[in-house]
Parts: C-alpha cells; sequence; structure tokens
C-alpha cells in the first residue's frame, strides 16, 4: 500500500474466505450465464428477425456478458488453488482484461438501451428512432472502443507475486496506472447509473404526462426499464462503493498505525470487494430477463421452447 501521507505497506492478502465462497458462486455464474446468453444469442441470429436497431444493442450485450462468462472458470479454478494462477502471467492479463472490458461494455450497453428507449418514448419523432440496422451495427462498434481502450492498459501490468492474478490488488498495481485505474472504474459506472437514471426518470414523467400508465402495454414498457435500472444497481454498485473505501482507506490511514494493522483493516476490505465483484458477474446472467421483457417474439420463442422441453419429457416417462 503506498500511502503518500504515512508511508509504504506490503501487505499479504490471505483471502481464506473467497477460497470457499467463489469457486461454487462463480461456477453457478457460469452455468447460467452460458445456457442463458447462448440461447439469447441463438435467437437472435436464427429467430428474431427482421432486425431493428434496439435488437443490435441488445445483440451486443449478449455477446459482452458471454465473453464474461467464458472466462469465469478460470477465476473459479484461481480462488480454488488457494488463489495461485496456474497459467502464466499472460493468460493472466487476458482474463482480466476481458473480465473488465466485458464488465464496462455490459454497463454501456445497458446505458444505451436506456437512452434508445428514452428517445422512443420521449422523442417519438427523433430521426434516430428510424436509425438503420448497419447504422446501429457502426455505432455499436464504436461504443466497443471505450471499454476496450479504458481496459488496454490492464495488459502492462507486472504481477509482484507471480501467483497472484488481480488487477485490484493494490502491490500489483503500477503507479503509473492508478490515476486512470480510479478513473476507468469510477467512470464506467456512474456515468451509466447517471444517464440510466436520467432516461428511467424522464421516461416516467413523459408516460405520466400522457396518463398512459394504466395501459398494459406501457405498464410493460416501465417495468422494463425499471428491470434494467434495478440489475445494474444491485449488481454493480457494491462493488464501487466498495472500491472507494478501499482508496480512502489507504490515503487516509494515520501514521501511527502499524503495518499490521492497516494489512488487517485491508484484509477485511479487500475480501469484501472480490465477493461484491462478483455480484457485477451475475449481471451477465440477469440480462437475458431484460431480453425476455424487450420483446414479444423473444419471449414467445422461450416459450415455445419451454413447451418442447415439458413435450419431451413427458414422452421420455411414458
Amino acid at each position: 500500500i503506498n500511502n503518500d501521507n504515512s508511508k509504504f505497506f506490503s501487505c499479504h492478502f490471505n483471502g481464506t474466505l473467497l477460497m470457499s465462497l467463489l469457486p461454487p458462486f462463480l461456477v453457478a455464474e457460469f452455468i447460467m450465464g452460458v445456457i442463458g446468453n447462448g440461447l439469447a444469442l441463438w435467437i437472435f441470429c436464427f429467430h428474431l428477425k427482421p432486425w431493428k436497431s434496439s435488437t443490435v444493442l441488445l445483440f451486443n450485450l449478449a455477446v459482452a456478458d458471454l465473453l464474461l462468462n467464458m472466462v469465469l472458470p478460470f477465476r473459479a479454478s484461481y480462488y480454488n488453488s488457494q488463489i495461485k494462477w496456474m497459467f502464466g502471467q499472460p493468460l493472466c492479463n487476458i482474463c482480466l482484461f476481458m473480465m473488465a472490458m466485458n464488465r464496462c461494455g455490459s454497463a454501456f450497453f445497458m446505458m444505451a438501451i436506456a437512452v434508445d428507449r428514452y428517445i422512443r418514448v420521449v422523442h417519438p419523432h427523433h430521426p434516430i428512432n428510424s436509425v438503420s440496422v448497419s447504422n446501429a451495427m457502426w455505432a455499436s462498434a464504436g461504443l466497443w472502443l471505450l471499454p476496450i481502450s479504458m481496459n488496454a492498459h490492464i495488459f502492462t501490468l507486472q504481477h509482484v507475486n507471480t501467483t497472484y492474478c488481480e488487477s485490484f490488488m493494490v502491490d500489483t498495481e503500477p503507479h503509473l496506472n492508478l490515476t486512470w485505474r480510479k478513473f476507468s472504474f469510477l467512470f464506467s459506472f456512474y456515468m451509466p447509473l447517471t444517464v440510466i437514471l436520467f432516461c428511467t426518470v424522464r421516461i416516467i414523467a413523459k408516460l405520466r404526462d400522457r396518463q398512459l400508465t394504466q395501459q398494459a402495454k406501457i405498464k410493460k414498457a416501465m417495468w422494463f426499464i425499471i428491470i434494467v435500472v434495478v440489475l445494474f444497481i444491485i449488481c454493480f454498485l457494491p462493488s464501487n462503493i466498495t472500491q472507494v473505501l478501499i482508496w480512502l482507506k489507504i490515503y487516509q490511514a494515520p501514521k501511527t498505525l502499524t503495518e499490521s494493522e492497516v494489512c488487517q483493516s485491508m484484509e477485511h476490505l479487500t475480501s469484501t470487494f472480490y465477493i461484491t465483484i462478483s455480484f457485477t458477474y451475475l449481471n451477465s446472467c440477469l440480462d437475458p430477463v431484460v431480453y425476455y421483457f424487450s420483446s414479444p417474439t423473444f419471449k414467445n420463442i422461450c416459450r415455445k421452447i419451454k413447451v418442447r422441453i415439458l413435450r419431451l419429457k413427458s414422452e421420455s416417462w411414458l
């Protein structure tokens, strides 16, 4: 811990709680995420036609979520191996980049979906509502550049202890990247959160002004927006609060504290952070709920799949 107000502490992270708690949780997230997002991509590619501009955003959100899910088994193995990375530093940085980039990308595409809904409801005659699918794809490609550029510096991380594979360990992060890490972590949450909340409030206010809140279709749209906001806050807010507390602890630690006192406090905060950061991965498992409520076609296809599964089960019992 490089505390500018006092002195340098080198803390060893124990992580006993994480070794028992995170592996089964990450595996469960991986299974649910691959099934949910894999099914979503299958529906988008083969059953949801013709596409709209909003479909392009949902498709990219599913891609970001699935790519994040594919890295989770490596993290589960890491914690199950007593916090020892067994796959080499290059693959470590690749996994860290994939998690950070797709977590950030998921937040930005959820923000874009909220903006799309806002424009369609509040400004129904805006030219952007008639944007072509190809232009929406170009816009999505541009949106991908933001999380990629914000997290590309992860490839430069040099880990002090090669058995660790963490981008947020205070003794593995280069000092030159510390300011950028703070900015990118906070920006990738609070900026989308601000936009999503603004869009949600404006949509609800607009619907109330039109006295349309009692219509079934409008009520479903409102529930869709609320679900997006609730999922985003539940999954992303705890880790951001914990990370801010860690930074405050580092820079506000009194000079009178001993190394053991500071490290013990940091152990609890760091464990809390890794647990809460796992909730951001849970967002990738729950996003298919957004697809389910966003498209009647998606909902109907899911129902047909459910009927087929139940029919196959009943036939196998006969």
